[in-house]
């Protein structure tokens, strides 16, 4: 678990440093292609540079969490699949007060929760980068105010038939 905050220390450590290379750029110049490469190497970067602040903490809080699951989930897999084993070998020194139907049943559900925890995991990694993908796309999306919409009936007149139709322009 020390490990765990050692890597999050230096991945902060990173961001800083690569933050001053962000923020010292072209203030209007959000690329799309630049806040997603950001995110992908150190989370929350390109919400850094799309200056979308208030999400970093939240990409954080879940990459976190999920890691925390991560390790809980694979550390008690471990520990009732090596027991499991070893009492199929004949050592029964242990001091778990499970039999071995249940070692094999908790070794089982906690491989499962680990696996899911991963799969979370991915998911906030990736929905980071492509939030930091979008929020660029949107900050150079330029609406025009001079949005208008006319509706205009035209009549036709033939030998044949009468007809109305409904022109729209945008």
């Amino acid at each position: 678990m020390n490990n765990f905050f050692v890597n999050i220390s230096m991945i902060f450590i990173v961001l800083c440093f690569l933050s001053y290379n962000v923020y010292s750029q072209d203030k209007n110049n959000f690329n799309p292609k630049k806040a997603a490469i950001y995110s992908s190497i150190v989370p929350g970067l390109g919400q850094f540079h799309t200056k979308k602040y208030w999400k970093i903490p939240i990409i954080y809080a879940g990459l976190i969490t999920s890691g925390y699951y991560i390790n809980q989930n694979y550390t008690n897999y471990k520990l009732y699949k090596d027991t499991y084993i070893s009492r199929l070998n004949g050592d029964s020194s242990d001091d778990l007060q499970y039999n071995n139907d249940d070692l094999k049943i908790l070794s089982t559900f906690y491989r499962r929760n680990t696996e899911i925890s991963v799969l979370f995991f991915s998911l906030a990694y990736i929905l980071n980068i492509i939030d930091a993908s979008v929020s660029a796309h949107l900050l150079e999306y330029n609406i025009n105010e001079n949005l208008s919409m006319q509706i205009n009936p035209i009549y036709h007149n033939s030998i044949l038939h009468n007809n109305i139709s409904l022109s729209i322009k945008f």
